[in-house]
């Protein structure tokens, strides 16, 4: 183990990277942020410059060590976790990128994706990796750089090129190309995963017509990966932990035990609901995925994503003007005329689980004359308390066990500072909401990861011990009022969808 008593976590993000720096007892004594350029070469491409990427973490890591007043020898462990599905190919001799990174939101591969379930492939699909086809992951992304970047197959199949997702990127320069490797997380977001043999599928490969020496290693998710190279710190830093951020999401809130769910509110939603030691394959149009891997053990999730969560309250900013700060939005919600029951099904890029519906739009229901910000408001937050309840009865639909033994919602994300919108969940749910003192869950799953293998933070059910409450909104509608509401959300989506 290093000499030094803290961790370095790196949240490599969508539009930012972050670099935290926690002490033994995880409180933040530092943070360094830097975004970057997003890039739309075409109607539905998003890419990011993979220079940008490193340059960005590169600066923030050095940052925030400038700013707590420490050196390399000070840092235990460095832990990684970033934006996932984005999909990277470089050159192993260089290791300069031959494309900009297709990121997660990409739907060039749309029609790609199309021919293949025409093609029936969806059974296998599902079955082996838990996912369903779609740009969303990297599997198609891959074949599109290898068969339209010039030269880049037969490169690739003569072993020339390494693929990677940000965090396998990130490490490969972290350790000046020492190492090619990733976690069972990030590896079961490619669609190339078999994630109940924990393996690559060469059935897979074979279908999407990858090279199996493309891609890296896949290890636990708390381990030692390497060590970054001196040049980056000016002095040597173990690698011991990687997640993608949804999974360091759950392991920083802790949700170890089969049945505990946390949701994540930024810009959209992403719940993860703990299943234990076997997969669920879904019924209702959500994922299954791998939530962590410690020791050779996978534990597995089922997963639903909301595309609007935060950006319904940016529409309200920036789209219709009618409030020029996000923490507007509560009160106005609360000063709400009660007697209206106004809607908003906020498709602005269609919807995700439980309906996966990419061509419907948005839409507003039950305006009166006498609507007005007030109501927008509260329809805005209140779309995204329906849409996780959709989510969760889907959840429980797939596994019974889901609603066994009192649930809890653990909740994190820039929403969750909203009193108002915190009790309308809960109340809206009939559940229970935790919102915990660190809101920071994401990195802070990165560097538990990193100090659990560096010795410093105890094993996950100790660690669950030292998850703090800050407040717990109990349901107080009565369920009246409650199915009333409800009732009302799910006319308006069936109204939206027979629309599209």
């Amino acid at each position: 183990m290093a000499g030094g008593r803290h961790i370095l976590a790196i949240d490599q993000g969508t539009t930012s990277s972050r670099a935290l720096l926690f002490d033994s007892t995880l409180r933040v004594v530092a943070t360094a942020q830097r975004e970057f350029q997003q890039h739309f070469p075409a109607s539905g491409w998003v890419e990011h410059e993979p220079e940008d990427l490193w340059d960005s973490v590169l600066a923030t890591c050095r940052e925030a060590i400038a700013k707590a007043g420490l050196n390399a020898g000070d840092i235990a462990a460095i832990g990684i976790t970033n934006q996932r599905e984005t999909t990277l190919v470089w050159d192993r001799s260089t290791g300069r990128a031959i494309h900009r990174a297709i990121v997660w939101q990409d739907r060039r591969t749309a029609a790609a994706c199309a021919k293949l379930s025409e093609a029936g492939h969806d059974s296998l699909v599902s079955q082996r990796t838990g996912l369903r086809i779609d740009p969303y992951f990297s599997a198609t992304k891959i074949a599109w750089l290898l068969d339209n970047v010039p030269g880049a197959r037969r490169r690739a199949e003569a072993g020339e090129l390494a693929f990677g997702t940000v965090d396998s990127f990130l490490l490969w320069r972290l350790t000046n190309g020492a190492v090619h490797a990733t976690d069972a997380t990030n590896a079961a977001r490619t669609m190339l995963f078999d994630i109940r043999r924990g393996a690559w599928d060469e059935e897979l490969l074979a279908l999407f017509r990858i090279p199996a020496s493309l891609l890296p290693e896949v290890r636990d998710c708390a381990g030692l990966f390497g060590e970054t190279a001196l040049g980056h710190f000016g002095a040597a830093i173990p690698v011991r932990g990687i997640a993608g951020d949804q999974q360091a999401a759950t392991i920083g809130q802790a949700c170890f035990s089969p049945g505990m769910v946390k949701s994540t509110y930024g810009t959209g939603c992403f719940a993860l609901l703990n299943t234990g030691s076997e997969p669920v394959s879904s019924q209702n149009r959500l994922l299954s995925t791998i939530a962590y891997q410690f020791g050779g053990v996978r534990s597995y999730a089922l997963e639903g994503s909301i595309f609007v969560a935060g950006a319904a309250v940016q529409w309200l900013r920036d789209g219709l003007g009618i409030i020029a700060t996000a923490s507007e939005t509560g009160p106005l919600a609360e000063a709400a005329d009660p007697a209206q029951s106004v809607y908003l099904v906020p498709a602005f890029v269609g919807l995700g689980a439980p309906h996966w519906d990419a061509e419907v739009r948005g839409a507003i229901f039950g305006l009166t004359r006498n609507s007005g910000p007030r109501e927008f408001a509260r329809a805005a937050l209140e779309s995204v308390c329906y849409q996780t309840l959709d989510l969760l009865e889907a959840m429980r639909a797939d596994w019974p066990e889901a609603g066994r033994g009192g649930s809890v919602l653990r909740v994190d994300g820039g929403m969750v500072a909203s009193d108002w919108t915190m009790q309308r969940l809960a109340d809206i749910l009939g559940l229970p909401v935790d919102r915990p003192e660190v809101l920071e869950t994401t990195a802070l799953g990165a560097a538990y990861l990193a100090g659990l293998d560096a010795g410093l933070l105890p094993e996950p059910d100790r660690f669950a011990d030292l998850w703090r409450l800050e407040r717990r909104f109990a349901p107080r509608m009565a369920a009246s009022q409650r199915e009333g509401l409800v009732a009302g959300w799910r006319d308006s989506v069936r109204r939206t969808l027979s629309r599209s």
